[in-house]
């Protein structure tokens, strides 16, 4: 179990992984995007990525290293999937509370290759999650990045931040295009949908959140948190404290 701050120095493996907060948030930082992973979300790295893991409240971090012949299977690059009551049940199978593979009662190589050659043909089925942040390579969209990642309850529109960072909100417009294949208004949703994920880890209730991170309605935060994550904030929330207390 990661205390709520909990962070582990940058590393590369050999082998591709996935990694499944069973609580709490876990997030995955490499250098080109930061992937955020509730436990309703499993996050790929791909081998030779370099990676580090920041725990955003009291987390129990999984991980499942894949062989080469599976890990094709997945991207080439960083991802993050759904993660179906399946896919957590063989997670949990594989790994023990301290995160080590295997766990569990005496299994043979065998039955072990079967239940990770289905966790994969399951994350296959699901497709990936909108929770993969890719980071700017663009010094005006870097600078936006830092700003709104600094405070994300600012709600400065397109054009204004483009005066601050010196290029006009048409020029931007087609960076976050090219950059990020989304819209800076998407963008921004998936940043603060970030956020609250790491809020609601940390003990703050949906209101509180909502406004953090610039929501002056909870309802439309709550339309967001739910389109995006695939369930409400309360109910994460609520599930969340439950896996904790389960897994004590």
């Amino acid at each position: 179990m990661w205390s709520p701050g909990g962070a582990s120095r940058p590393s590369v493996h050999e082998k591709g992984h996935l990694v499944y907060a069973a609580s709490g948030v876990l997030a995955v930082h490499t250098d080109g995007s930061t992937a955020v992973v509730p436990a309703n979300r499993v996050a790929w790295t791909p081998s030779g990525v370099t990676h580090r893991h920041r725990a955003h409240g009291d987390t129990d971090m999984r991980i499942v290293f894949l062989a080469p012949e599976l890990a094709s299977l997945l991207p080439e690059r960083p991802a993050v999937f759904l993660a179906s009551a399946l896919a957590r049940e063989i997670l949990l199978a594989l790994t023990d509370a301290h995160g080590d593979q295997p766990a569990g009662p005496a299994r043979s190589s065998a039955s072990l290759d079967r239940l990770v050659r289905v966790l994969v043909d399951e994350l296959d089925e699901t497709h990936e999650q909108p929770l993969c942040l890719p980071e700017p390579r663009d010094d005006r969209l870097r600078a936006i990045a830092d700003r709104l990642g600094d405070d994300p309850s600012d709600g400065s529109s397109l054009a204004e931040l483009g005066r601050a960072a010196g290029a006009s909100s048409r020029t931007l417009s087609r960076l976050f295009r090219d950059e990020f294949g989304m819209s800076f208004y998407e963008w921004r949703t998936q940043l603060r949908i970030y956020h609250a994920l790491v809020l609601l880890a940390e003990g703050r209730d949906v209101n509180q959140t909502a406004h953090a991170c610039g929501w002056s309605n909870p309802s439309s935060f709550i339309a967001a948190f739910t389109r995006l994550v695939g369930t409400s904030p309360g109910r994460h929330r609520t599930a969340g404290s439950r896996r904790r207390a389960l897994l004590v």
